[in-house]
């Protein structure tokens, strides 16, 4: 299956970062989490650069640029809407990455979208909703919880992270996938670590085993492993098949909160998940036929 089995494992990496990021911020504020994650991450992204030609001043300047972007904004602002809003509003916010992603695609790199992908991707979209809500009679009051300040966080995290990905694409296209991952969460890692300090002036941090596996967990597989998996995946296949089946992560992520915070899985999840799987199906299903051929 190549990128399709690829993005499904990622799917399983990447749907367990929010609840684990929950039981992260039981130990370490959100500016640390992040800056451990990447801090963690710095020393295999290095492994990975060395004996490779460096890209010239101009697109080392924008590979900064790209690490202030996504994982500076981006994944501190996602860490912080996480702590600020509930769970399911969490879920619903950042399901429009997929969605920002095919925009920013469309516009950015000029990718066609047909009807039956756009289609394909509002009903995972509307899917992940239902699960993430309980019931789709629940998605006003979702919408006017007191947590605005999460809810807006995340918003911005999602229009980060998405133009972070597609402006990544065109680097990507001049040098390796390895090599821009490398370097954007390098200088993410670098921005991070000075707030990371300040924060820790005013700040308590528990350390112990459960936060080390967090924080192992989202540097080596969700940033490390993840970033090589998605951008491999975006260089090869269509923004709008990727960001489909990425609605699986949202599933997985519900399914690991049940089973690490005890909430329970009722028929609107499974209604929803119905959805997101006819949605991804409607979305991939010719480029998928393509590559099993």
């Amino acid at each position: 299956m190549g990128s399709i089995g690829a993005l499904l494992v990622l799917a399983l990496i990447w749907g367990g970062s929010v609840p684990l990021t929950k039981l992260g911020l039981r130990d370490f504020p959100p500016f640390t989490l992040t800056a451990l994650r990447y801090l963690g991450a710095a020393p295999f992204f290095i492994l990975f650069l060395a004996g490779r030609p460096l890209p010239p001043p101009r697109a080392l300047a924008a590979s900064a640029g790209l690490g202030v972007l996504g994982p500076v904004a981006g994944q501190a602002l996602q860490t912080f809407g996480v702590r600020e809003t509930s769970a399911s509003a969490a879920t619903v916010i950042s399901s429009l990455i997929p969605l920002l992603l095919v925009l920013f695609a469309v516009i950015r790199l000029h990718q066609p979208l047909r009807a039956q992908q756009a289609s394909g991707l509002i009903v995972a979209f509307v899917g992940i909703s239902v699960v993430a809500t309980g019931s789709p009679r629940n998605f006003p009051v979702l919408l006017s919880t007191p947590g605005i300040r999460g809810d807006a966080m995340m918003l911005l995290s999602a229009l980060a992270i998405a133009l972070y990905y597609v402006l990544s694409l065109e680097l990507i296209e001049r040098y390796s996938v390895l090599t821009v991952a490398a370097l954007t969460s390098l200088a993410g890692a670098c921005g991070l670590a000075p707030i990371a300090v300040w924060e820790l002036r005013s700040s308590v941090v528990r350390v112990d085993a459960e936060g080390i596996a967090v924080v192992l967990y989202l540097a080596v597989l969700v940033t490390v492993a993840g970033l090589w998996i998605w951008f491999g995946a975006l260089r090869v296949l269509p923004a709008s098949m990727v960001a489909a089946l990425q609605y699986l992560q949202p599933l997985v992520g519900v399914a690991a909160s049940a089973i690490l915070f005890g909430d329970r899985l009722g028929v609107w999840f499974w209604t929803g998940t119905g959805l997101v799987l006819l949605g991804i199906a409607s979305s991939t299903q010719r480029i998928a036929r393509r590559e099993i051929l």
